[in-house]
C-alpha cells in the first residue's frame, strides 16, 4: 500500500467518523460512550495522519 492510499483511506476514515460524531450530536438521548467512542477514534486517525505527513527522521 503505497503512502498516497493510506492518506485517502485514513482521510475518509477521519471523515466518516465526523459524520458520525455530527450525526450521534443530533440524536435526542446521544449515547455518551459512544460519543466518546467516537471521539477517540478520530484523534487516532488524526494523529496518524499528522504521523505520515510529517518529513521522515535523518539518520546520523
Amino acid at each position: 500500500m503505497t503512502l498516497n492510499t493510506r492518506f485517502y483511506r485514513l482521510t475518509m476514515l477521519h471523515r466518516q467518523l465526523d459524520d458520525a460524531l455530527r450525526h450521534e450530536n443530533r440524536r435526542r438521548g446521544a449515547d455518551p460512550f459512544r460519543l466518546l467512542r467516537l471521539k477517540t477514534l478520530k484523534l487516532a486517525v488524526r494523529n496518524r495522519l499528522a504521523r505520515l505527513s510529517r518529513p521522515p527522521a535523518l539518520a546520523t
